[in-house]
């Protein structure tokens, strides 16, 4: 069966459900649902915390006996396994829906189309795809992390118009405005994690929380440190929920570290330093879904070496600082343009008085 344009309006609603569980779902998807029965909607949901009930579960309950012969939206693929919580796919059947439209087919390997199979064994129709590209960009990190065993890397940097970061002294507060601030804590609130190195560290002190936001939920701090040059008392290790990747380290400083609470990665590569790689591939074995990287320019231009950067975010004041000030990007000298990165923009904005630039990496 077809997709009409009624499919694409209630598909459409349950994707903005879905977008309530921006900031808390991880490890889980972000999902939606709606059922509909006559062209009302009778029921509807989100998934919004893992291990509390998926997001056609609430919308079933909602909907009570009135569920049969109806039409369940569904944001993505109803599960098929017993995890936390019982199979969606079960749920859909008990409760005698006859259709279900699904914007995407789950990327996750335990379910990867079993879920869609189990409906269809049982007579119900089932369309997929309604509104997919969407459904997608709500989940880049779970599709990230189910496909490619890592998280999705998004980089983070405020800069003036002539793409520096800070004085030549390490004064960087504040370059952009507070409404451009505001809008990276948004984009703190839906990571898993945040990564920065020591050098920001030393020079800013930063917490790297979530403020502005309203969340209940605080991501992972990640420092880059190859040395463990880190205080005890640096507030990104505020509460314990931090790690440390390191390459050389005393023992006594470990154990410091360790008293405190804080998570300790030993992750050296051939140059003595920290391995980012190795960094990545611990975070998504956590899970982490999303990671943001907010940091210098040496993390930032060893990040792009790497490979791992997915997006870049992008802020731009409108100010001058002078070649004497701070880089964005520590990166080898080229010496012809084909060796040049080149980016793809996929979104301008104004943030106040800066504006605000999304671009993928080709």
């Amino acid at each position: 069966m077809q997709s009409t344009t009624q499919d694409i309006e209630w598909m459409t609603r349950a994707l903005r459900l879905a977008e309530r569980g921006l900031y808390t779902t991880s490890p889980n998807p972000r999902v939606g649902c709606v059922i509909v029965k006559d062209g009302q909607c009778i029921g509807e949901g989100a998934h919004l915390k893992a291990g509390e009930p998926h997001a056609e579960v609430h919308a079933l309950r909602v909907a009570g006996e009135q569920t049969r012969d109806a039409t369940a939206y569904v944001t993505l693929e109803p599960c098929s396994h017993f995890g936390r919580t019982p199979p969606c796919a079960d749920a859909l059947v008990q409760a005698g829906v006859s259709r279900v439209v699904v914007a995407m087919q789950d990327p996750n390997p335990l379910v990867a189309g079993q879920g869609i199979a189990r409906l269809k064994a049982q007579g119900i129709m089932v369309t997929v795809g309604v509104c997919e590209a969407q459904a997608g960009a709500l989940n880049p990190g779970f599709i990230m992390r189910m496909t490619q065993q890592r998280p999705y890397v998004r980089l983070k940097v405020a800069a003036s118009l002539d793409g520096r970061t800070a004085l030549a002294n390490g004064t960087s507060q504040w370059i952009t405005s507070a409404d451009a601030r505001k809008d990276v804590h948004h984009w703190r609130a839906q990571s898993c994690a945040i990564m920065t190195g020591i050098g920001s560290v030393l020079q800013d002190d930063s917490s790297l929380t979530v403020r502005d936001v309203a969340t209940t939920r605080q991501p992972l701090r990640v420092i880059v440190d190859s040395h463990l040059r880190i205080p005890v008392d640096a507030r990104v290790l505020q509460h314990g929920h931090a790690l440390v990747a390191y390459a050389h380290a005393d023992a006594a400083k470990l154990d410091a570290l360790q008293a405190q609470g804080v998570r300790l990665l030993h992750a050296p590569n051939a140059q003595g330093q920290v391995d980012i790689l190795q960094v990545i591939q611990a975070l998504a074995a956590l899970p982490c879904n999303e990671v943001l990287i907010e940091a210098g320019a040496t993390l930032n231009g060893a990040a792009l070496q790497s490979g791992l950067v997915d997006e870049l975010l992008l802020y731009y004041a409108p100010k001058l600082m002078g070649h004497a000030a701070r880089g964005m990007f520590a990166l080898p000298e080229l010496s012809h343009m084909s060796e040049v990165r080149d980016l793809n923009i996929t979104d301008v904005r104004h943030f106040g008085p800066d504006l605000r630039i999304r671009a993928r990496l080709r």
